[in-house]
């Protein structure tokens, strides 16, 4: 969890306002019921000035997550694209910004359903570097898989980034961080690790990266992009279930996501993960993934809004 820092404006129902100013009812339906979508995105500053790193990817699966959760967002794509360019010009930054893109039902009904009411959409973004600090990006962090399970995709819906799905994930995060962990690792269903908290999950076996398939998680642009990082360096990457003792005889593990960037694992349930430091697979992957979002790599430019 970081502060957050904050900025001049954020985009609210199509303007710029000041930062006190974007605020909502107590009323507001999503607030008591739960259904809101939103997303993680992250600018990089370069040396052609900040760049937003895979803007139409997420922008798209936030209108997907909408779209399932019934949310009409009232803006395009390219509309809502605009916007973020907005908000990261027009507020300075000058260090690596979180962008959060949010859609959800405002003030004017009650009652579970959430048929006529009306949806606000925001853009908020605020200088944020690393996720779980400095020192976890260099010497890993520990982890612990949770007495919590993934919901099933016939009970939730996995594939949406709606806000709901995130309960599951706080209870997870605080069991871990309450016992003196830094993060949580969930299984699903049927008994296989899915993902951490807000993270996808690598494992690096016998030369081999090992990830589970997204069946049961998100389908996570960081994930997408490291492997195909890790396919353009030559590296083997696997799409299959993990199991739990697996996982503690694995020779790396690592996080990957836009807030987490690429993490590395030092130790889980207590048990020491490899040499118990970043490994020299994630210290490669984690290395090109910088270069790639701070524009130091012209295979992957294409991926890069710059913020005239």
């Amino acid at each position: 969890m970081a502060t957050i820092n904050e900025a001049k404006y954020i985009w609210f129902n199509g303007k710029l306002v000041a930062w006190k100013d974007a605020t909502v009812h107590v009323l507001s339906h999503s607030l008591h019921y739960g259904n809101a979508v939103f997303e993680g995105v992250r600018a990089y500053q370069t040396d052609k000035g900040p760049a937003i790193f895979r803007l139409k990817e997420h922008t798209k699966r936030l209108m997907n997550s909408a779209h399932a959760c019934l949310i009409n967002i009232p803006y395009t794509q390219e509309e809502l694209e605009k916007a973020q360019i907005e908000v990261v010009r027009e507020n300075n930054f000058t260090q690596t910004v979180y962008i959060r893109p949010l859609a959800f039902f405002g003030y004017g009904t009650m009652g579970v359903s959430s048929k006529g009411a009306n949806v606000d959409v925001a853009i908020a973004a605020w200088q944020w570097g690393a996720y779980m600090g400095e020192d976890a990006l260099r010497k890993g962090i520990k982890v612990k898989i949770s007495s919590w399970m993934k919901p099933a995709p016939f009970s939730m819906m996995a594939k949406a980034k709606a806000s709901a799905n995130y309960f599951n994930s706080q209870m997870a995060n605080f069991e871990a961080v309450n016992a003196g962990y830094d993060e949580a690792l969930l299984m699903d269903q049927n008994g296989f690790i899915a993902e951490g908290s807000g993270e996808c999950f690598f494992i690096v076996r016998n030369g081999s990266i090992i990830t589970p398939p997204n069946d049961t998680s998100l389908e996570s642009i960081t994930q997408q992009t490291v492997i195909e990082i890790a396919e353009d360096l030559g590296f083997e990457v696997k799409r299959q279930r993990i199991t739990r003792d697996e996982v503690y005889s694995a020779d790396e593990a690592f996080f990957t996501g836009t807030a987490a960037e690429v993490t590395p694992i030092s130790n889980i349930d207590g048990r020491v993960i490899g040499k118990g430091e970043m490994g020299p697979v994630a210290e490669k992957l984690q290395k090109t993934y910088f270069d790639v979002v701070m524009g130091k790599n012209a295979k992957f430019e294409h991926y890069l809004t710059y913020v005239k």
